[in-house]
């Protein structure tokens, strides 16, 4: 006799668990502790078997006789109810382990785990957290290229036209990691290029002569808001390395006897370790540094703390302060001042000065060749370049 739901909720557990029948092989198992379970009863390949379909009322009475007479349907084309219902939690577990967030986090500890720069990750979160509300719960494989316009379009209203550029490089990067991964078939963002609008190309702030170098340098010279930011201006200037590479430097990675700066892998943009010669301008600057910083692991901490080194927008106010705006002069900007300067001079081999920079070629064996031959040649470059600014504006004491 069918089951009605007033009968149900009249049901009263007892010692024993006990079922009552709706028909067709569904019945509800009333439990000791009270709970009311859906079950269907089937035979399959000439056994008796059982398929949970979920407590009342969470799953109603309609609920069950229609996942009933589903069952009954699978039987029918010689499909076991209870493996069907198997399969399905299986794929919707990978799908929930495939969504956009999910793969995204995955390439994100994977970028970890082969040592990206915290930077560059710390980017790449950002980036995702502009896509989570549209994309992130998403199964990947069936992502079009009309929802990945959707944040992007908001973030180029905004007039953010190079970090919707970023967006989209950040998303198509998820997409090809699925691909590699047999979790998408193809990339939606390849379709995209050219919907966005192109970011207005801005070079970076830098001085490219010796007249206009030599005034930065010696307002470098005059700072007297802090004395370790002149430093590590004068060591931008001396060095060119990128300001991170300064900013972050330990005082391990100093060899000031040998005169050696090795970059480790883990913070060189390259992904290698970049080892540069010291002029005696910068072992002098770094040895007074460490004569006031102590024993300090950072060679230049943050103002308030020592455990986080300093801001890039340190160096970036000074520069403003000494009347430079950020069309003028940037801390980045050492480095093609450095470029320019050292080519002009007809000196150096051009190869010398891009190792020198930590430029990288495609090439394995250009790039070894960079490393080794040209070690000399940069040693007494970095000289020379010490020299040159000593001798032009008085800058180091």
């Amino acid at each position: 006799m069918a089951l009605t739901d007033l009968q149900i909720r009249a049901f009263r557990p007892s010692d024993r668990p006990y079922k009552s029948s709706d028909g067709g092989g569904l019945h509800l198992l009333v439990s000791p502790a009270g709970s009311k379970l859906w079950r269907i009863a089937y035979r399959f390949g000439g056994k008796q078997k059982l398929l949970a379909v979920g407590p009342y009322p969470a799953v109603s009475l309609a609920d069950a006789r229609a996942r009933r007479d589903e069952a009954k349907a699978l039987l029918k084309r010689s499909i076991d109810p209870s493996e069907k219902a198997k399969l399905d939690r299986i794929v919707a577990q990978a799908s929930r382990a495939s969504t956009f967030v999910a793969i995204a986090e995955e390439l994100l500890s994977k970028g970890e785990r082969e040592g990206r720069a915290e930077a560059t990750l710390a980017k790449s979160r950002w980036l995702l957290e502009l896509v989570g509300s549209d994309l992130g719960n998403r199964p990947i494989a069936e992502i079009t290229a009309v929802e990945i316009l959707v944040p992007l379009r908001r973030v180029e209203a905004r007039g953010k036209h190079e970090t919707a550029r970023r967006l989209r490089s950040f998303i198509g990067q998820v997409f090809r990691y699925a691909i590699a991964t047999a979790r998408a078939e193809n990339d939606p963002t390849y379709g995209l290029r050219g919907a966005l609008t192109a970011p207005k190309v801005t070079h970076r702030a830098v001085f490219i002569n010796w007249d206009s170098f030599a005034g930065l340098l010696r307002a470098i010279d005059a700072y007297d808001r802090a004395t370790d930011t002149r430093a590590a201006l004068k060591l931008l200037a001396l060095l060119y390395p990128r300001p991170g590479e300064l900013r972050q430097a330990e005082w391990s990675e100093f060899d000031l006897g040998k005169r050696v700066w090795t970059i480790p892998a883990t913070r060189a943009k390259m992904r290698r370790e970049h080892r540069k010669p010291l002029p005696d301008a910068a072992v002098a600057i770094l040895e007074d540094v460490r004569s006031r910083s102590g024993a300090g692991r950072l060679v230049f901490p943050a103002i308030h703390t020592t455990l986080r080194s300093m801001s890039e927008n340190t160096l970036n106010s000074a520069l403003r302060r000494m009347g430079f705006t950020k069309d003028e002069m940037t801390s980045h900007g050492f480095r093609a001042t450095a470029s320019s300067l050292l080519n002009e001079s007809g000196l150096w081999h051009s190869d010398a000065i891009e190792a020198e920079l930590g430029h990288v070629g495609a090439d394995e064996v250009r790039r070894a060749y960079h490393r080794a031959a040209y070690w000399d040649e940069r040693t007494l470059m970095a000289e020379w370049w010490g020299r040159e600014i000593a001798n032009r504006v008085t800058m180091i004491a």
